[in-house]
């Protein structure tokens, strides 16, 4: 498991350089849309199950714009939303996002000793790598790599992605395989645990 997250951090950092810069202010312009559902500037969704998007990192955003717009990843309630936009609007609304706070939620006090040890040290017993591994110490991401900022990010969207990703619902990509594996060895437990915690990391 090691390898394969080494090998493919790797690969996405030589790549990285080729990856296109998209323009904030040109993205700021065709944000509103986006901002009905996840707020202004992308950081305060209307419901917990919609992800935070702003801060979340220009690489990983741009390259979720094109999954939804592909159907590669199915959201419904993105059904339409990308449609006749071209690849500079995506690199601009990313870089619009990327460039915005991302606001701290609360972790649940009673989840946060569970949660702590799964985003830091993983499950040796259950094979479950820490997160801190890709996503950092503070949740701050990988930029090059295209992983996302999670620290703040809404405890009800993560339980969500992470089921998805355990029963194999959300697979479209390379990145998303690493996460399909990690995930497979969670419990509902440390689900919620974890989810809550990142909620609160800063």
């Amino acid at each position: 498991m090691k390898k394969l997250i080494a090998g493919f951090v790797f690969g996405v950092g030589l790549t990285a350089m080729a990856h296109g810069a998209g323009d904030p202010e040109a993205g700021k312009q065709s944000a509103a849309a986006c901002q009905a559902c996840h707020g202004q500037g992308g950081a305060k969704p209307i419901m917990g199950v919609y992800p935070k998007i702003s801060g979340l990192g220009e690489r990983y955003l741009y390259d979720q714009l094109v999954a939804i717009q592909e159907n590669s990843r199915a959201i419904p309630e993105m059904t339409g939303q990308l449609d006749g936009k071209s690849e500079q609007d995506l690199r601009d609304l990313a870089a619009y996002f990327a460039q915005q706070a991302m606001p701290v939620s609360q972790a649940d006090p009673d989840l946060v000793e569970k949660g702590a040890a799964v985003y830091r040290g993983g499950n040796m017993a259950s094979g479950v790598p820490a997160c801190a591994a890709c996503h950092s110490p503070q949740g701050k991401g990988n930029e090059p790599a295209g992983y996302p900022h999670l620290g703040g990010q809404n405890a009800e969207y993560l339980v969500k992605q992470l089921k998805a990703y355990r029963d194999g619902s959300r697979a479209n990509n390379a990145s998303a395989a690493i996460m399909v594996d990690v995930s497979s060895k969670l419990t509902d437990a440390e689900i919620e645990a974890v989810a809550s915690y990142i909620s609160g990391l800063n």
